[in-house]
């Protein structure tokens, strides 16, 4: 896979996370829970400026809407969470959507043929992704 469309694939990825991080705060519902979702997903929307920002330097569009692999996550995780709302549910959904993307960072850094302007990116971003690892690791342990 060449850079760019690493970096745009990583940044749907990343739009998409924004998206779940929503859904997360509208299921939870303490107080505490749904702030803490807040402050993860403001740190997550800067990771994609970030990332859309470089996308543009290279002539390429902004990532603005959700992937249709997302779209048809969300329709399942609809159909399977409809009776199950709460904080619960809220930290299941972040757990899951963390532990993918960053796998997806993951694997990317792990392409040789990477460049380094690319892995400088994609590093910063990651080490973000991998604090919101961190935060939905103690989600599951809090709330499961």
């Amino acid at each position: 896979m060449n850079n760019i469309n690493t970096i745009q694939s990583l940044t749907q990825t990343t739009f998409d996370s924004v998206e779940g991080y929503k859904v997360a705060m509208q299921k939870a519902e303490s107080p505490a829970l749904t702030s803490a979702l807040d402050r993860h997903l403001n740190s997550r929307q800067e990771t994609l400026a970030r990332l859309n920002t470089a996308l543009e330097r290279q002539g390429e569009n902004r990532i603005t809407s959700k992937s249709m692999s997302a779209d048809a996550h969300q329709m399942f995780t609809s159909i399977s969470d409809a009776f199950s709302d709460g904080d619960e549910a809220a930290a299941k959904r972040v757990e899951e959507g963390e532990d993918y993307i960053a796998g997806k960072f993951k694997d990317a850094l792990e392409d040789k043929e990477l460049d380094m302007e690319s892995r400088n990116l994609l590093q910063g971003a990651y080490q973000e992704i991998a604090q919101g690892e961190r935060f939905s690791d103690m989600l599951e342990k809090q709330y499961s």
